[in-house]
């Protein structure tokens, strides 16, 4: 099968490429990038015409929750790569609290088994740092590595013990992985919401920053005590941007990422007690917005994620306190995440950049790159194209969404997965 994408303006921040470029794709394989391809009728290609399109590498999720094993009535790993298609993500992470935990090798292989039979995209298992995610034995780290993890974390909970965190940031070193790190002090998160002027407001407990911060400094320290890689995740503070923007300059081994709700959302938001605004960690005040998205400009922020958590609507049609915590963002986040560009914050090479290269690095695999040879993983999307946010169209389970209703600019059209057209946006004609 080939595909040609034609006459659309090509970003690979992998290989620094801003033109307007064909895309020939032969099998798996990026097999040319010309200004004007032609090929032969009879060779029956799919023509995509991507005039005043973007097409770019598809998106990487390092950090998602695809549910199955054990909650598949929240997300199973067919419908959650098919919501992460339609999204444009051609890979994601996704995290190991499921049930079972995935804290062995046989775990991590159904996942990756479950994948190959039924998904949309390309899914690396995360494994968890601890056995049950209970935070008192390392897991069968080297095993699962064998079986197809790409990192570690106990994600949903911190590592509380600082001596097994230690040795599973030295554990890792052999491998080359990263840990993911959930940054929480447990005996401060007791809440449900940040700590402030609405949770006092509304009458709900609330969970101090420094909750976050203590944790982010406490980890990158050992990391940079054993010379390991660490990476922060769902950064929500403006004190944990500060301490990330220090360490980053003595120790070149410590990432981070945000997600969309975190500079999308405030914490004002959870006077309407809809728990559809209830994350873990919490939104944040308009000062730690404003702050991730000055972390995010100026590359203090390597990474947007999702943190994808489907829920079921009984969990989240209960009073706020007692309410599962979680978005179902695959099908928002990139065009959420694109008013960073049509606010000025980032341009759209480094808003890719972000979402593609970058996540690609953490995890050592070889996606994220537009480029002859390479496997064809792409996007095609219209930046300024506007839609109306509806949870009842979701492809996911999870219609938990703080987002249903909403004007957003820009949508992914196209997701192509190892040369293959795994999605189209219904109203995208492909030429004939």
């Amino acid at each position: 099968m080939k595909i040609l994408i034609k006459n659309g303006r090509v970003i690979d921040p992998a290989t620094n490429t801003d033109s307007q470029i064909d895309v020939l794709i032969e099998g798996s394989r990026i097999s040319r990038l010309a200004k004007k391809i032609n090929i032969k009728s009879h060779d029956k290609p799919i023509i995509i015409d991507a005039k005043d399109l973007v097409v770019c590498p598809g998106l990487i999720d390092i950090h998602c929750h695809l549910r199955e094993p054990g909650y598949e009535y929240k997300e199973t790993i067919r419908t959650g790569t098919f919501s992460a298609v339609k999204g444009g993500f051609t890979s994601v992470v996704c995290m190991a609290n499921t049930d079972p935990v995935n804290d062995n090798k046989s775990v991590t292989e159904f996942i990756v088994r479950k994948a190959k039979e039924e998904g949309f995209c390309r899914v690396l298992p995360c494994g968890s740092v601890t056995k049950g995610l209970k935070g008192e034995e390392l897991s069968e780290i080297g095993e699962m590595v064998t079986a197809g993890i790409v990192a570690i974390s106990d994600d949903g909970k911190p590592v509380k013990n600082a001596a097994i965190m230690r040795r599973a940031l030295e554990y890792i070193k052999a491998f080359s992985i990263p840990l993911i790190s959930h940054c929480e002090e447990p005996d401060l998160s007791t809440g449900c919401v940040n700590e402030g002027i609405f949770s006092l407001l509304a009458g709900l407990e609330g969970n101090p920053p420094i909750a976050e911060e203590l944790m982010v400094m406490r980890d990158i320290t050992i990391a940079r005590y054993v010379n390991s890689k660490i990476h922060i995740t769902h950064v929500s503070t403006e004190g944990s941007v500060r301490i990330i923007r220090e360490e980053k300059e003595k120790f070149d081994k410590v990432t981070c990422d945000t997600c969309p709700h975190y500079f999308m959302l405030t914490d004002e938001s959870i006077l309407s007690f809809d728990a559809n605004f209830k994350v873990n960690p919490p939104l944040r005040t308009k000062k730690d917005v404003e702050a991730i998205k000055e972390a995010l400009k100026e590359g203090v922020i390597d990474i947007i994620a999702t943190d994808h958590a489907p829920h079921e609507m009984t969990s989240k049609d209960v009073e706020f306190a007692i309410a599962s915590s979680g978005i179902s963002g695959f099908e928002t986040a990139f065009s959420l995440s694109l008013s960073l560009f049509h606010d000025g914050i980032l341009d759209l090479k480094d808003l890719i950049k972000k979402m593609t290269i970058n996540p690609a690095k953490l995890i050592n695999v070889p996606y994220g790159v537009l480029s002859e040879g390479k496997v064809a993983d792409l996007i095609v999307f219209d930046p300024y194209k506007e839609w109306v946010v509806n949870k009842d169209e979701f492809v996911s389970k999870g219609k938990n969404t703080p987002f249903h209703g909403w004007k957003l600019k820009g949508k992914n059209l196209i997701t192509i997965v190892g040369g293959k057209l795994v999605y189209k946006d219904p109203d995208f004609i492909l030429e004939k």
